[in-house]
């Protein structure tokens, strides 16, 4: 018996044409009960030769007010007043039908039996379909109630707005009932209890509220409409649910769940980088499809933050085929899962295998013949590469070097290089071991531009400040300490970063991959940057906590390398503006590739053999601007030759 409840409760609706004969069966069998009530009512019985014609005539009128007002098509859990309003106005066009034929085939003697006939006939025809519909949504509701083996069944309730009839909510009601229990609707702010649909909306005025709500129905998720309604809800609803530890969902837009990237089963969490008081960058990706489609596309770096982003966008715009390579094993195994399940028409070929190895790259290149190489591996922990300079130069510049010789020999249409703000003025080794690759690049598209050396590959360079929610990145690790108890740390009060979400910034470097004309070191514009203390103090709050009284913030001092003030553009660059106002186009120094070349290898080698010392004097003569700051390395600032 449960296993049938179980099995009924997961049909996702009824066939339309079981709708259509049972109403069908109601209208005729309402006709039969207001002809037995006339019949009863008054002395004058309806002739019993005229029931059954009757009865076919009223079965007639019922078909075609049913398809003329398509009853059968609406899912009867969700009807609403607007569907009761439809099968009012069938039931009356049905009479009228009714009426006009018993006026054609035998014309109208008893003028007072046909009213009453009628008017009895009008009201047990809406009752009796009102009244099934009901009951059906009264049992589907309790087979969904009891259902307890889904895995998808918490307990939800939804955020009620006054603009749900736009933001798509009530066409999905339908499909999130199937993964999750909705509870009914949350209003924060005091006022009445009221019904909505088949749905009770609960207002709720303040934290001791939710909290009984929550105990009381084991809510263990809310959903937002839209991410507007989070950012307005950012400073009440936000944190009541970040203190209970509810999960915060919101419902993506139509055209995500159609293509397939969003599944109602899987709906995205409210990410603290959407609370942000900072207007995304908004991107039309639709002029990039030309240059995409049934485009062969090399992803190195592919299982990182900004790589694995990357090839999530670059699956929407009919890829011949996407390869996707990194050294790391598992985040690549994790990201193969989910490319595959949610992008299963996209041809994929994972590949293991480290940038440094010039004949594992090679063999990449040969064997997928790649159009357009994404270059995204680089080691950018800042305080790591400080330990570890050898290392960030043998992968950052000498890595690069030999993705970008590939792309040259295997005729490769475009090359992109994702750089970093840390490269301009660095401070640090990480920053001077991109700024060593961006020479590099800069200067091997010079030369093929030039014709001093053969190839046809246009490289373009893109150079952007943090990325939100990256894997090591600032966010991440304060959601660690929060979850803790605190405190939470930030290396100096006054220090700021420019900061984008991994989404948007991964649309500016593929639309930058498209407009770049070659040899661009192309620069996004970060907005205004943000306090570190200022993020730490907002997340504090988000988690429905008090700072400097619940959680504490402790300053920890500047790390190896660490600046105050990052800076997109070095003091004697300037920029030129692009079609996009987001993008500018830098003029920085140019360097002649025959000359770099032999001091950029021989840097390689220097920093293959481990030696430490001469690895970093060797980066500060070729990058006069890099000065160290607050570590060891100061002073070989006065060494370079």
């Amino acid at each position: 018996m449960y296993i049938r409840k179980l099995e009924l409760g997961r049909i996702k609706y009824m066939n339309r044409w079981i709708i259509f004969f049972l109403d069908l069966f109601l209208s005729v069998c309402s006709t039969g009960i207001s002809l037995l009530f006339t019949s009863s009512v008054f002395s004058t019985a309806f002739p019993h030769r005229l029931v059954w014609p009757f009865l076919l005539l009223s079965g007639f009128c019922s078909v075609i007010s049913i398809f003329c007002f398509q009853l059968y098509k609406g899912v009867i859990r969700h009807s609403t007043f607007i569907e009761a309003g439809r099968i009012g106005i069938a039931s009356l066009f049905k009479i009228v039908l009714l009426i006009s034929g018993i006026y054609i085939l035998w014309g109208i003697e008893e003028r007072r039996l046909l009213f009453v006939e009628v008017v009895v006939d009008v009201f047990f025809t809406f009752f009796s379909l009102i009244v099934v519909r009901v009951m059906l949504i009264t049992i589907y509701n309790y087979l969904i109630s009891n259902n307890h083996t889904s895995a998808y069944n918490e307990n939800m309730l939804i955020l009620d707005t006054d603009i749900q009839s736009t933001s798509g909510l009530s066409t999905s009601l339908g499909k999130i009932e199937q993964n999750y229990r909705i509870t009914g609707f949350i209003k924060p702010g005091t006022g009445k209890r009221l019904r909505k649909g088949n749905y009770i909306v609960y207002p709720v005025r303040d934290q001791a509220a939710f909290d009984k709500l929550v105990n009381r129905y084991t809510i263990k998720a809310v959903l937002f409409p839209d991410y507007t309604e989070v950012k307005a809800e950012s400073d009440r609803l936000v944190r009541y649910c970040e203190k209970r530890k509810v999960r915060m969902l919101v419902l993506p837009a139509l055209d995500e769940l159609k293509e397939g990237r969003i599944s109602y089963r899987n709906l995205p969490e409210v990410r603290i980088e959407d609370l942000l008081e900072r207007k995304e960058i908004k991107i039309n990706m639709n002029k990039i499809s030309h240059f995409l489609e049934d485009n062969t596309v090399l992803v190195t770096g592919a299982a990182g933050s900004i790589g694995s982003e990357l090839c999530r966008q670059l699956c929407h715009y009919g890829l011949k085929k996407l390869i996707l390579f990194d050294s790391a094993e598992t985040p690549m195994y994790n990201l193969r899962l989910e490319l595959e399940e949610t992008y299963p028409e996209v041809v994929l070929h994972p590949v293991i295998g480290d940038v440094r190895n010039r004949e594992r790259m090679k063999s990449v290149f040969e064997r997928f013949q790649p159009r357009t190489v994404f270059h995204a591996a680089a080691y950018k922990h800042v305080p790591l590469m400080e330990e570890n300079p050898c290392e960030a130069v043998h992968t950052n510049t000498y890595g690069t070097i030999v993705a970008a010789d590939l792309a040259i020999a295997f005729g490769v249409e475009k090359f992109v290089m994702i750089s970093t703000d840390k490269a301009v003025n660095p401070t640090n080794v990480m920053g001077a071991s991109k700024r060593l690759a961006e020479i590099y690049v800069q200067s091997l598209g010079l030369a093929v531009s030039r014709k001093e050396r053969e190839g046809q590959t246009r490289f373009i360079t893109t150079r952007f400040g943090n990325v939100l929610g990256s894997n090591g990145s600032v966010i991440p690790r304060f959601r660690e300490q929060l979850a803790k108890g605190g405190p939470l740390t930030v290396t100096h009060p006054d220090i700021i970063r420019y900061f984008m979400t991994i989404p948007e910034a991964c649309q500016l470097v593929l639309e930058a991959a498209c407009m770049g004309i070659g040899n661009d070191i192309l620069i996004f514009d970060m907005g205004e940057p943000v306090k570190i203390t200022a993020l730490a103090r907002r997340m504090i709050e988000l988690a429905g906590l008090e700072p400097d009284k619940d959680i504490q913030i402790v300053y920890t001092g500047l790390r190896p390398g660490e600046k105050l003030y990052e800076e997109l553009l070095a003091e004697k660059e300037n920029t030129l503006p692009t079609f996009h106002d987001k993008i500018f186009r830098a003029r920085v120094r140019e360097y002649r590739y025959t000359d770099i070349v032999p001091r950029l290898l021989s840097l390689c080698e220097t920093a293959q053999h481990g030696n430490i010392t001469e690895t970093v004097l060797g980066m500060k003569d070729l990058v006069p601007e890099f000065k160290s700051q607050h570590c060891h390395f100061e002073c070989l600032d006065g060494e370079a030759i």
